[in-house]
């Protein structure tokens, strides 16, 4: 199976969800005013699972997810899950960002789960915040291919296609850049580090990842049409050795292969 949990978690309805919380963010609250708001993230984790437990609740930490693709295979870890129901991220950061969703969002759309819960400990007052989940994984994997504008290897296709129809969309652009990038050989071969230069000044080096010595891939998710990201990747790719840069954006119900000439290179080869 491409994704296994350590523990058996259920879904639950909203209602559901709505009063285990009420007795749970309890705990947040007194874990906080006993402790106060300057302690380390792992220190509230603890003590937070233990005032749980000793009122009753079940409680699991760090709840493997192992992710596996053919030769890739990675694990993710769920901070609480409590009573094998409602999944809690922990965090003690300045504000939750998107960052912090996208990364609560991946782990419920793995899992199959419809809603989950962040709390932050770094404030006077705890902050937390609900996540849903609202694409089911049968939809997730039902996709169309756009490659109208791609001119790259097909088995670069080939690669991005099935490891998605076999984890679905909507997870972490950084999990898929992962993976990709093993499949394609890992980090040491793929990474790279190229001069740059504009108008024949030499600048510093720029961190691209490669399909071949003269492609390189980005992977993103965006969700609403976004022309000036193409702007930008041509940019960069004018100031780089390289020929061509393959952008795959990666949709809820889309995954779109786009690809992006050096005009500076091109205009150098044709003289």
């Amino acid at each position: 199976m491409p994704i296994q949990c350590s523990v058996p978690i259920r879904s639950m309805s909203q209602d559901e969800f709505s009063t285990l919380d009420y007795k749970v963010m309890q705990h947040a609250f007194d874990c906080q005013n006993s402790i106060g708001s300057l302690a380390d993230e792992r220190v509230y984790q603890a003590d937070f699972a233990a005032r749980l437990i000793h009122t009753g609740f079940h409680v699991d930490r760090e709840v493997e997810i192992s992710v596996s693709h053919k030769s890739f295979q990675k694990s993710l870890y769920l901070d609480h899950v409590i009573d094998h129901r409602a999944v809690y991220e922990l965090k003690v950061v300045k504000a939750i960002s998107d960052a912090h969703r996208g990364q609560l969002l991946t782990y419920l759309n793995l899992l199959n789960l419809e809603r989950g819960k962040l709390v932050n400990f770094a404030f006077q007052k705890v902050e937390a915040e609900f996540v849903n989940a609202a694409i089911p994984f049968v939809e997730r994997r039902s996709f169309t291919v756009h490659r109208e504008g791609y001119r790259g290897p097909e088995f670069f296709v080939n690669l991005i296609v099935e490891l998605i129809r076999d984890w679905g969309t909507s997870l972490s652009v950084n999990l898929y850049v992962e993976a990709v990038t093993a499949l394609l050989g890992g980090s040491e071969k793929v990474e790279v580090m190229l001069p740059t230069k504009r108008a024949g000044i030499e600048l510093a080096s720029q961190r691209f990842l490669l399909v071949s010595p003269e492609d390189a891939f980005q992977i993103t998710a965006i969700t609403k049409p976004n022309t000036g990201y193409a702007s930008h990747l041509q940019r960069v790719l004018s100031i780089s050795p390289l020929r061509q840069l393959h952008w795959v954006n990666v949709a809820r119900h889309q995954v779109q292969f786009v690809t992006i000439r050096n005009q500076a290179e091109t205009s150098n080869a044709e003289k």
